[in-house]
């Protein structure tokens, strides 16, 4: 059960969209968040000489899809320069580090390796990492210690909008949460969430698109890119979860047009999510 925290960010310049220090109050975990060309404001911080883990964050050009590395040093500014020359896909970085300058080598390696493995198994991003590698051994104090800065980075992470390690659904979505879009041409389920709506791998639509709506539903094209649908003569089928902004963007790619999605998706009793999420009666006292 996730408990109340308190987190403080901290703007060095006071630009909201230069870098940005968070940390939870309470705990020894640092996460310093930098644009890329703020990256020689970063060098000059006395945290980019510390052993930690970093995050590299850019996005595909074409596919629109979001790409990630991650990786560590025992000197951040020396790795984190060598990739500001050697890899282009990247815009934004973060670097993880300890308040008390306590993270060693061998916290650095399992941390890395975890994240890595998280970040996989999640599928939000495109890892540029070619592999996950094997688990460094790690004494037992020492590995408990790292899934505690690791919880403490996943929060830090989200807070600052790169929700990295957090699946886009719990892994059994309850029935009564689960939403149906069926008509012809289309069987696909989906979950509301906190961050839109998310259909789910399996769910089937429309490969045609009318001649009035090519070119209107743009996300169609991004999602075959990126891997996310493929379309085989008469089936359009989503190969993973994916989460859409609103019910509508979810229903117009499957249907192949316009629609309304708060009426589309129906649960098991019929009712729609208009239904369920904005029709709420309020009753004054």
């Amino acid at each position: 059960m996730a408990m109340p925290k308190t987190i403080q960010i901290f703007l060095p310049s006071g630009d909201p969209t230069g870098i940005r220090v968070a940390e939870i109050t309470t705990s020894v975990v640092k996460v310093i968040e930098f644009p890329r060309q703020e990256i020689e404001a970063f060098l000059k911080m006395p945290e980019a000489k510390q052993v930690g883990v970093y995050l590299l964050f850019g996005e595909d050009e074409e596919s629109g899809e979001k790409q990630l590395y991650i990786g560590q040093s025992g000197d951040l500014s020396k790795r984190i320069a060598q990739h500001n020359q050697a890899k282009d896909f990247w815009s934004k970085a973060v670097a993880v580090v300890s308040l008390t300058n306590n993270m060693t080598q061998t916290h650095v390696l399992f941390l890395e390796w975890l994240a890595i493995r998280e970040a996989k198994a999640v599928g939000r991003y495109q890892l540029e990492n070619g592999n996950e590698g094997s688990k460094p051994f790690t004494p037992a104090p020492m590995e408990a210690d790292c899934r505690a800065i690791f919880d403490i980075t996943q929060t830090l992470l989200g807070t600052l909008g790169h929700p990295v390690f957090k699946a886009l659904t719990a892994k059994k979505v309850k029935q009564d949460k689960l939403f149906y879009c069926r008509r012809k041409g289309v069987d696909a389920k989906g979950v509301m969430t906190d961050e839109g709506f998310v259909v789910l791998k399996g769910s089937t639509g429309n490969p045609e698109i009318p001649a009035n709506y090519i070119g209107k539903i743009p996300s169609r094209d991004k999602l075959l890119k990126s891997g996310v649908i493929v379309i085989d003569h008469d089936r359009l089928e989503f190969v993973k979860d994916c989460l859409f902004k609103t019910p509508s963007g979810a229903s117009n790619m499957l249907i192949g047009m316009s629609s309304n999605g708060w009426m589309e998706w129906k649960n098991q009793a019929g009712q729609t999510l208009d239904e369920i999420y904005r029709k709420t009666d309020v009753h004054e006292g």
